[in-house]
This record gives structure tokens, C-alpha cells and sequence, in this order.
């Protein structure tokens, strides 16, 4: 999938044009689908570009960074579908710069079923089949680290939460997933390291956040949060905790013993220690805080810049997450 030159100029019109406290009041509006804790996924509405979703990443000082962030990136999306075999949704990216000449990495990707996304469809499906569908999300991530086992040089992350994968062809009338493909969509953090050595400027996490947080970010949480994602037993913490974030707390007694059976079963081979409930509900609590904390501040930053400073404030924050 690639932008034609007369959509990509669509697209720098859009930048042009946008209102990122207000999207939907854009030149040209956007219509927002998703809001992770960092960056925000939106249609817009313009034709050569509809049946896109587009995440905009405003991290960038210079095309030294942005260039360096493209080759990582796209070095990622090649790891995950060629040597890891995890299905990506069709994608591209664009990148240019906006009015004061900062640039704007757009990732795009083709827009997907919004039911087909598993923190929608764990609502829609029935008990049993969001089990099913844990597992099946497990049995891909085990790609990853089967992957990291058979050498040492390369070593890759990935977010597993349940709003990271889509079914692909969910069928909302007859919803089952049992022999269904997963495809993973959150490639924004391209995570991967080389003879431990981290290709991704971790450094960008930090530019979103208010300048007087991110000393106490870089000292308490960066290393954490990134090397969480190299652990399988974290990331099943996680995607078992996000059932809290997407109102299933009811499912986590279960999601737990699907994890763990799946451990000493599926995934013997790897010794990946059990997860248990406790430690589940004690990681969400201390996560919740830590991100209603962090947009907490933005939306102080934003305040600050736009209301008492008269600037510009370049990211999309949501009003509220749901937790």
C-alpha cells in the first residue's frame, strides 16, 4: 500500500489544516478511532484518503531523527512479518514537514473493522471464545520470542495487549476466532535491539511529555517500561491487566489460567514462569496511576502553552481515558 503523490499532498494539506485540540474541526475533519497513551489514531475525511487510519507522530527536531526512526521502523515491520511471521494489517508511512518546518511521521495503515479489534470484540464474543482468543493472541506472541531463542543477535519487543491485534475477517453476525488469523497493528514503537543495543531512540517516548516531568520519567520508568516488552511473562501481566482497561475485570480469573496453561503446555519449551492474579491487579494499579498521572500533565502542558503562552501544543489528547 502506497500513498499516490496526489494523496500524499491530500495528507500535507490535512497537516496544514489541523486543529490537534479539536481534530473533528480540522480544514479538513478527522474523525478519531483509537487513543493509546502516547499517540492518536484517526480516519480522515477526504477523498484519497478514506479507508486509511493514520497515527501522527509530532517526536521529531530534525530529519537526522526522523530519518533514523523511518530505517528502525521499517526494519521492525520487516522483522515481525519476515523473519517472525506475525501479520501486519497493509501499511506505509509518510513524512514531511509541517509549517515551522518540524517533521510529522505519519504511519498508515488500511482501516480495519472496528469490531474486528479484540478490545471491541471481547464485548461481542462469548466467554468462551475470548479465551480463545487470549490463546490464540499467546500463540502468536510465542512467534516472538521463539524468534529471540534461536539467536542471540537480534532481540525484539512487542506490546501484546488485546487492542493491539485485529481478527481478520471477524464476522460480527457469527463471531469465532478459532481458525481466524490475528494481525498486529501497534508497530508505532519499534522496538529491537542488536547485540543489546536498543535501535530505537528511547528518548522519543519523552518528548510528548511536559519538560518539567521528563527528568523523573527518564529516571523512574523509561527503562522499565521498554524492557517490559522483551519479557514474555510482563507482556502476558499486561495483556491480562488490560482486561481491567476494557472493562472485563470479570474475565481475568480466567485469562490468568489460560496464561498459565499455556505456559506449561503450548510454551513448555521456553520456562516462562506462571503469572498470577495478584500480581495482575497490583501491575494495573500501579499502571493506571502512572498514565492518568501522565495525561494529567499533558493536559497541563497544553494549557499552558496554548492559554498562557499563546503557542502551539502538537499532540492530540483524549478528554478522558476510561480505566
Amino acid at each position: 500500500m502506497a500513498l499516490s503523490q496526489a494523496n500524499l499532498e491530500l495528507l500535507q494539506a490535512f497537516e496544514r489544516g489541523l486543529d490537534p485540540q479539536h481534530p473533528e474541526r480540522s480544514q479538513m475533519p478527522a474523525r478519531v478511532l483509537g487513543y493509546g497513551e502516547i499517540s492518536t489514531v484517526f480516519a480522515i475525511d477526504a477523498e484519497g484518503l478514506r479507508g486509511l487510519a493514520f497515527k501522527r507522530l509530532p517526536l521529531f527536531y530534525n530529519s537526522a531523527e526522523v530519518e533514523k526512526y523511518q530505517a528502525v521502523y521499517a526494519e521492525y515491520n520487516r522483522l515481525l512479518e519476515t523473519e517472525i511471521g506475525i501479520r501486519l494489517p497493509a501499511h506505509d508511512y509518510a513524512v514531511f514537514a509541517n509549517a515551522a518546518g518540524r517533521p510529522i511521521f505519519y504511519i498508515i495503515q488500511k482501516q480495519l473493522s472496528p469490531d474486528a479489534i479484540g478490545n471491541r470484540a471481547i464485548h461481542r464474543l462469548s466467554r468462551e471464545m475470548v479465551l480463545v482468543l487470549v490463546k490464540r493472541t499467546l500463540q502468536e506472541l510465542r512467534k516472538v520470542w521463539e524468534f529471540n531463542r534461536r539467536q542471540n543477535r537480534v532481540q525484539v519487543a512487542i506490546d501484546g495487549q488485546i487492542s493491539n491485534w485485529v481478527i481478520d475477517g471477524f464476522n460480527s453476525a457469527n463471531p469465532r476466532v478459532e481458525d481466524a488469523a490475528l494481525m498486529y497493528v501497534d508497530t508505532s514503537t519499534p522496538l529491537w535491539r542488536v547485540n543489546g543495543v536498543e535501535q530505537l531512540d528511547t528518548e522519543l517516548f519523552l518528548r510528548s511529555a511536559p519538560s518539567f516531568l521528563v527528568w523523573i520519567l527518564r529516571l523512574l520508568f523509561l527503562k522499565d517500561v521498554v524492557n517490559r516488552y522483551y519479557d514474555f511473562h510482563r507482556v502476558a501481566v499486561d495483556l491480562a491487566a488490560n482486561f481491567h482497561k476494557e472493562q472485563r475485570s470479570d474475565l481475568i480469573p480466567d485469562v490468568v489460567k489460560v496464561v498459565n496453561d499455556f505456559f506449561t503446555g503450548e510454551a513448555m519449551t521456553l520456562g516462562i514462569q506462571p503469572i498470577t492474579q495478584k500480581e495482575v491487579n497490583d501491575y494495573y494499579q500501579e499502571d493506571a496511576f502512572i498514565w492518568s498521572l501522565y495525561l494529567s500533565m499533558r493536559k497541563v502542558d497544553r494549557f499552558l502553552r496554548t492559554q498562557v503562552l499563546r503557542g502551539q501544543y502538537p499532540y492530540i489528547l483524549p478528554e478522558k481515558i476510561k480505566r
